[in-house]
């Protein structure tokens, strides 16, 4: 084992400073398209009844109407937050079903037309809510409609100050300098080891190997042929997280730097300030309005594609990077998990033991500062993965050789149970040493991870990758019919009514221009450059 990984285990098992873990919080955001009766993407605005889009805290779109994207509250356990999860959802559904629509069960779409058939989503006429719409216009012109319908799920997670005072401690941090430097520190070491490893989730937890032909319509692609009417890879297991995905060859610029928040910042600075050609082509106005906010390579710090995300919540008007950069990390944000068709959320508790467990392996493990060689390997393993995960020969480039899959992941897997029991010793559980064992079976090859067993399933019953992820999205369906509480049920229709008053309200106040407000937002960037 690591050595720093074992000395920081030890010093948290005693005179109990794993009794901060117990504090984790976390939060799950789950995407999911709405589709009509035939399988197709609806072409419907987003239900009134499920309140206004830009204000639900709940409830809200993602890149199209037909987009739906479920946020979860901060939640002191994960049973507390599959169970908001699942309550959304119930109620989402029962909506849904009133005006005869379902969510779709997978990441990778359902049937698609054109890339004018997907409406992007709308917000109102505030201000805030035309710069997301505008945002959202500018990624279809750059890398098309088709590939915004891709689905997923993304994992909050945070740790509490008593686990910070008592990390500072063992690592001798002096109690006379801000601990906030330290927190933001430390989650940048999470990110660099999450970095190197995230190989391993997308492997045990790609859900993803085929799709539907319509997907990749007119475009360039590399995926095989499978009766009846898939695509897909043999060893794939995400093809969400490879080049058919959330890719951009114009952020392939861009090395971002993780060795510290100033680097961070402004490397990322440089894709918000730095003009793209191609995008330049594009124009900001056409004669049917606005066409992107931006020429620069990222019109704002989201549309960089990450598989992790420092995080810092943001204040009325403020642009992400810029809370982080006064305010430091405040929790970190997993973007690679796949929506698992065979779960009615998407995700079960187990998954999400796995991940924390994880996420702590990569706090506590020596974290080197990177650069760009390992930046390009990195992203190389990643590839390799999605695309020939389940290749029993695969490789994958680390410490300056190459070593089997199968065998760096059964070591950081052992690596990962004493973390797991840390965990569960501060949870009072055993879940998170189950969760981790289950997961050796994956990578031993004695139990299916999600990507194989849906193509074992297409295969023996000879069916597409739509009629599975339709199958299951109507069993999905049926089971989110189940009955809602009382009292959640009317929480969730007073959200609903706020959150519409709230619209009204943000565009009753707006008195400035957009372009005025724009320029506003953009003067943040700016004066970050160093």
């Amino acid at each position: 084992m690591d050595k720093i990984l074992n000395r920081r285990l030890q010093a948290f098992s005693r005179d109990g400073r794993h009794a901060g873990l117990g504090g984790i919080r976390r939060g799950i955001e789950k995407e999911s398209l709405r589709i009509t009766p035939d399988g197709k993407l609806a072409q419907t605005p987003h239900p009134s009844a499920l309140g206004s889009a830009l204000t639900h805290p709940f409830i809200t779109t993602d890149f199209s109407e037909a987009l739906l994207e479920f946020i979860t509250p901060p939640c002191d356990s994960i049973h507390a937050a599959l169970g908001w999860l699942e309550d959304i959802h119930r109620f989402t559904c029962q909506q849904l079903h009133n005006q005869g629509e379902l969510l779709w069960a997978a990441s990778m779409p359902c049937i698609l037309g054109n890339d004018a058939d997907i409406p992007v989503g709308q917000y109102g006429s505030s201000n805030v809510a035309q710069m997301k719409t505008i945002y959202r216009v500018g990624l279809g012109h750059r890398y098309g409609r088709l590939m915004q319908t891709i689905s997923g799920i993304h994992y909050n997670f945070s740790l509490p100050e008593m686990f910070w005072q008592a990390y500072a401690e063992v690592e001798g941090y002096a109690s006379s300098l801000p601990l906030q430097d330290f927190i933001t520190a430390r989650y940048f070491d999470l990110i660099r080891n999450f970095r190197r490893h995230v190989w391993l989730l997308i492997y045990l937890f790609g859900a993803a190997p085929a799709v539907c032909p319509t997907f990749v319509r007119g475009r360039e692609h590399h995926l095989q042929r499978l009766e009846p009417g898939s695509l897909y890879l043999p060893y794939a297991t995400s093809l969400r997280m490879g080049n058919l995905g959330y890719q951009s060859s114009a952020q392939s610029e861009l090395v971002i730097d993780y060795n510290n928040l100033n680097g961070y910042v402004q490397t990322l600075l440089k894709g918000l300030m730095t003009p793209h050609p191609p995008y330049e082509a594009i124009g900001l106005k056409g004669e049917e309005g606005w066409r992107q906010l931006s020429t620069s390579i990222l019109q704002i710090e989201n549309e960089f594609y990450s598989t992790i995300r420092p995080k810092r919540v943001t204040e009325s008007g403020e642009t992400p990077i810029h809370a982080l950069h006064q305010r430091g990390v405040e929790y970190i944000e997993v973007r690679c998990v796949d929506v698992n068709p065979f779960q009615p959320l998407g995700i079960d508790s187990e998954q999400a033991h796995f991940i924390e467990v994880f996420l702590l392996h990569c706090l506590f493990s020596d974290s080197p500062s990177t650069d760009a060689d390992e930046y390009c390997a990195l992203y190389g393993n990643q590839h390799a993965v999605v695309d020939r995960g389940r290749d029993p020969s695969l490789k994958l480039f680390c410490h300056g050789g190459f070593h089997a899959l199968r065998d760096w992941g059964s070591k950081l897997i052992e690596e990962m149970l004493p973390v797991a029991r840390l965990l569960d010793e501060a949870m009072a559980c055993d879940t998170y040493s189950r969760a981790v064992v289950n997961q050796r079976d994956v990578i031993a090859g004695n139990r299916l991870a999600p990507a194989a067993e849906m193509l074992e399933k297409m295969q023996k019953q000879n069916i597409s990758f739509y009629q599975l992820a339709r199958s299951q999205s109507d069993q999905h369906h049926a089971y989110f019919q189940g009955e809602l509480p009382a009292d959640r049920r009317e929480q969730f229709e007073a959200v609903a009514r706020q959150s519409r008053l709230d619209q009204q309200t943000r565009e009753q106040q707006d008195k400035e221009s957009f372009e005025a407000y724009l320029q506003d937002y953009y003067r943040q960037y700016s004066a970050l450059l160093q």
